[in-house]
């Protein structure tokens, strides 16, 4: 289990929770960052805050502040 904002660009994980309740961790859940949802890390602005996520058809930008609430399981690559 990881957070969040220790993902790169381009990998996937599924929410497995939040690291305590807060405010923000409410909010996160109204979004869509439910735990047993996938997310896909899209990638970091240039300064490397926000971060850009893609959960369901929606994109959401979030501070590493707010991302590393979330707790995560990494999905490894399939293969072909």
């Amino acid at each position: 289990m990881t957070y969040l904002n220790k993902l790169n660009p381009g990998q996937r994980a599924k929410v497995v929770g939040y690291r305590h309740d807060s405010p923000i961790a409410r909010r996160l859940t109204e979004l869509g960052l439910i735990p047993g949802r996938t997310v896909t890390y899209l990638r970091n602005a240039p300064l490397q805050d926000p971060l850009e996520i893609q959960v369901g058809p929606s994109c959401l930008s979030l501070r590493h502040a707010e991302a590393s609430l979330v707790a995560v399981e990494v999905e490894e690559p399939t293969s072909l």
